[in-house]
C-alpha cells in the first residue's frame, strides 16, 4: 500500500485528533436529581414533584446513572438567587459534591438569566459536566455547551 501525503490541513486534522485521543479524561459522574415545582396554582403544574422524581430515577436506573442525592424544592424561579435548595446544590456542584443533575424538564432549573448564568458558568469551569433532562443531555465540552445556552430559548 503507498503512502499518501496529507496535505496542511489534514496534518493539523490528524494531530488534533491525535492530541485529543491522548488528552481524554474519564469523569465518575455523580449526580443530583433536582424537582422543582413552582407555588403556583397545582393545576398549572406538569407533573408534581414526586411524579418527576419517579419518571427521573427510572431514567437514572435505566441509564446507570449514580445519584447521590435527590432534591426537591416548591418555589417559583423566576426571580434569580430566591430558591434555598437551588442554591445549595449549585454550592455543592462548587465543592465537588456532584458534577451532574438530573432534572424532569430544564425549566425545572432555571427560568430567568441570573439562575442560567450561574449553570453555565459551573459548565464553563468544568465543575457541572452534565445536566440530564428527558431526551436532551447538556454537557461542558466546547462543542455542546451552546446547547445549555438555548436550552431555555
Amino acid at each position: 500500500m503507498k503512502d499518501v501525503a496529507l496535505n496542511p490541513l489534514e496534518q493539523t486534522l490528524e494531530s488534533q485528533i491525535r492530541f485529543n485521543n491522548e488528552n481524554i479524561e474519564t469523569v465518575r459522574m455523580k449526580y443530583c436529581l433536582y424537582a422543582r415545582k413552582s407555588t403556583e396554582q397545582d393545576e398549572r403544574q406538569a407533573l408534581s414533584i414526586d411524579s418527576q422524581v419517579n419518571e427521573m430515577l427510572q431514567l437514572a436506573e435505566k441509564e446507570g446513572l449514580e445519584v447521590v442525592e435527590v432534591r426537591r424544592e416548591a418555589h417559583s424561579a423566576k426571580a434569580s438567587g430566591q430558591r434555598p435548595v437551588y442554591k445549595e446544590m449549585l454550592e455543592d456542584v462548587r465543592e465537588g459534591r456532584f458534577n451532574g443533575i438530573i432534572v424532569w424538564h430544564p425549566d425545572r432549573l432555571s427560568r430567568n438569566a441570573g439562575d442560567l448564568g450561574e449553570l453555565v458558568d459551573l459548565m464553563d469551569q468544568k465543575q457541572l459536566v452534565e445536566i440530564r433532562a428527558h431526551g436532551q443531555t447538556f454537557t461542558n465540552r466546547r462543542s455542546r455547551i451552546h446547547q445549555v445556552r438555548s436550552f431555555y430559548s
